[in-house]
């Protein structure tokens, strides 16, 4: 195997993370092929130092103190076609490759499946861990493989859709540091249109009922609009694309929780109150995490210290300027206790915590 490139000692993480917040790496490599990512990896696993895979930094919070360990950052490029099935053509995708510049081109090259993606930042070796999803869509319906390396194993291996174990904004990549994302890869249809439009604010936006389809520069023209209005497309001249997306996942609930929040709801805003609710698998429920937080009194622009709720999104949680993780998570904090004082619900952070907790 290649040997990996150190760029430096003590690198600053702050400015590889949407946020720019985090302090430094004790030690960063930039991996640009499978053979240095995996050499990067297995030197500091025989090390026995902490490891830390970072890909475009999109969904990443890192404490002020930095990493005590291996930052190896993700640079491996390439995109290759594997064939076709009829209209569903594979593409298999390293790690590195920007996710938007990907899903553009698939949509100027006609393949239909990840168009409502359009925007999210970050790489595509990001997009199984957090089954990234979207204004209806989520990877995991286009995902066939991802190839891995295994560290327990210490070999590379590859997880079907099954193995993947995908659920809402998770899978079985995240909660622990077992497989290094190398590839993924995808199964899209060639088709002028997009896939059913699934999200009730993407179809109006768009003039069409759930369940249309429309041509697929249209509904990514859409959906990067709809994106650009809540700041989460990245954009250096707007302080409220500083952020990591969505802090908080949407809410799940048990038909037990429903009901404790139904009582709430009426309690706190009227008996003829409603609250957004989605049906999910097993009776369960989900309710949006941006309408509790601001039912709960936490407002666009709502600010603790130097950190703020983004003035688009009450989902996104930004730093406009001088705030450091603390300030973020201080905030997080404020928001996550009020939402649960209120009505009972319990936020859970979307994106991967370094060296912090809430």
């Amino acid at each position: 195997m290649h040997d990996v490139a150190v760029f430096a000692e003590e690198v600053d993480l702050a400015g590889y993370t949407t946020l720019r917040l985090g302090g430094p790496a004790r030690r960063f490599v930039e991996a640009t092929t499978e053979a240095e990512l995996v050499a990067a990896i297995r030197r500091a696993d025989d090390a026995g130092e902490p490891v830390l895979v970072l890909g475009g930094g999109s969904n990443l919070v890192v404490s002020d103190e930095g990493f005590p360990g291996t930052v190896v950052h993700v640079g491996t490029r390439g995109t290759e076609r594997l064939g076709a099935d009829g209209d569903t053509v594979l593409l298999r995708v390293q790690a590195g490759e920007d996710w938007d510049p990907f899903v553009a081109r698939c949509v100027a090259d006609g393949l239909a499946g990840i168009e409502c993606l359009s925007g999210i930042p970050g790489r595509v070796g990001a997009t199984p861990i957090q089954n990234v999803g979207a204004y209806g869509q989520d990877v995991s319906e286009t995902i066939v493989e991802v190839r891995a390396y295994d560290r327990e194993a210490r070999t590379v291996v590859a997880l079907d859709r099954a193995d993947c174990r995908f659920t809402y904004r998770h899978s079985a990549f995240k909660g622990h540091d077992r497989f290094i994302v190398l590839d993924v890869t995808y199964a899209l249809h060639e088709a002028e249109e997009s896939r059913p439009i699934a999200y009730t604010e993407l179809a109006r936006r768009l003039g069409v009922q759930p369940g249309d389809r429309v041509a697929l520069k249209e509904a990514r023209d859409a959906v990067l609009e709809l994106r650009r209005g809540k700041g989460m497309v990245l954009d250096p001249a707007d302080p409220d694309t500083r952020s990591a997306g969505s802090f908080f996942t949407n809410p799940i609930l048990s038909p037990e929780q429903l009901a404790e929040l139904e009582r709430r709801v009426a309690d706190r805003l009227g008996p003829d109150a409603t609250f957004p609710r989605y049906p999910e698998t097993g009776g369960r429920v989900k309710t949006s995490a941006a309408w509790l937080i601001d039912r709960a009194g936490f407002g666009k622009g709502h600010t603790v210290g130097p950190a703020r709720i983004s003035t688009k999104h009450t989902l996104a949680l930004t730093n406009p300027g001088d705030a450091r993780t603390a300030d973020l998570l201080a905030l997080a904090r404020e928001v996550r206790r009020g939402v649960r004082e209120a009505f009972g619900v319990e936020l859970v952070n979307e994106p991967v915590l370094v060296g912090v907790t809430l």
